[in-house]
């Protein structure tokens, strides 16, 4: 209300040259006092429709539409009964109607002088609040940036497009001083700025954990980093978000170990057969209940393979049907281009999902090939 008032003193006042207009097609034959009760009647009705529709829920429109009936209909027994209570002259009155025209004029006038008081600070309100989305934005592509990564055994390359200025994806990936190497892929339960600040929390924890050499040391690295974040994050975000999560070491052995925290599956093509497995593994998300005893497992690859990971903002895509883009099409996308450089492989996913329906949520992938 301290941001609404400033307009709606600029609708009252507009609003209120009906009773001016009033007195006008009476030919000014109303007193005064009737003038400004119409005019003020006038406007505070139609200042109500902004608290209604601004503040208060949809059942207060049928009150306001009931309202709306009986000020219309005290606007014409005002102007018949009582004006008949103050003796109207018959005949148009010069007085009555320049005083009609020139209270038109003031109450715009001055309702003019209003919203562009209430324009000039929502404009001053809404440029500080996209600088401030900007900067965000800016710390968006500092934090998840297109990571690309190689070791001897290993490639991998991983992309974000948030849905709005800042985004709940994160993508990362980062090399051992043992030459193995992490790579993992989150998506923060919702979009916008509050995703996008636990994302960054999400990124920091988990670097954290793996410069730990008693974690990055351990054959069990991705369950205890999952058991870590998920006593972290509760005591950092809001109780209705959460994190999936999916984590890979790759092994300098060529050895894959991967763990799944409520993520979509992990798409694995195999060059030699040339075909497509789903992995999936029900596990809770993170930050969401206390609990425990995260798992993960090994996964057998051969040079040629592909490990692909896309969040919900990919397969979630609907056409104008309803129809999801969903993992079959994931499936299509990267058999037709699997032989393709991984950023040119991202790329036409993307586009092939973006083909498919409009961007509704943060659109993150993951790519790992095999190399030997």
């Amino acid at each position: 209300m301290n941001r609404l008032w400033v307009l709606m003193a600029a609708v009252f006042l507009l609003f209120s040259v009906i009773g001016f207009y009033v007195d006008l097609t009476s030919r000014g034959t109303l007193p005064y006092a009737v003038v400004l009760l119409i005019a003020a009647v006038s406007g505070l009705n139609a200042a109500l429709w902004i608290i209604v529709l601004a503040r208060l829920p949809v059942i207060a429109l049928v009150g306001l539409a009931v309202l709306q009936f009986f000020t219309g209909t005290f606007d014409r027994w005002a102007s018949d009964r009582l004006a008949q209570a103050f003796h109207v002259l018959e005949v148009p009155s010069e007085k009555g109607i320049a005083f009609a025209s020139t209270g038109i004029m003031v109450v715009v006038i001055v309702s003019y002088v209003f919203f562009i008081a209430y324009i000039r600070r929502e404009g001053r309100e809404s440029f500080r609040l996209r600088n401030e989305l900007e900067l965000a934005h800016g710390m968006q592509k500092t934090l998840v940036p297109p990571i690309a990564l190689k070791t001897r055994r290993f490639e991998m390359y991983g992309v974000s497009r948030p849905s709005e200025k800042v985004g709940g994806d994160l993508v990362d990936a980062l090399a051992l001083s043992n030459g193995d190497a992490i790579a993992y892929l989150g998506d923060i339960a919702g979009h916008g700025l509050s995703a996008g600040i636990l994302m960054g929390m999400l990124k920091t924890a988990t670097r954290t954990a793996l410069l730990d050499a008693a974690v990055t040391e351990s054959g069990s690295t991705l369950p205890q980093l999952f058991e870590r974040l998920n006593r972290v994050l509760p005591a950092v975000k809001e109780p209705h978000m959460y994190a999936t999560f999916t984590a890979f070491r790759l092994n300098a052995d060529g050895s894959v170990f991967y763990a799944m925290a409520a993520s979509p599956p992990i798409l694995h093509w195999q060059g030699e057969r040339r075909a497509l497995d789903r992995l999936e593994e029900e596990q809770y998300p993170l930050g969401l209940l206390p609990v425990s005893g995260f798992t993960g497992d090994t996964l057998q690859t051969a040079p040629g393979d592909l490990l692909v990971v896309a969040t919900d903002g990919i397969l979630e895509v609907c056409d104008r049907h309803g129809r999801e883009f969903g993992v079959d099409s994931l499936e299509e996308a990267i058999a037709g281009h699997v032989a393709r450089p991984l950023p040119e492989l991202a790329e036409a996913i993307l586009a092939q999902a973006g083909a498919f329906g409009k961007q509704i949520d943060d659109q993150t992938l993951l790519l790992i090939r095999c190399l030997h």
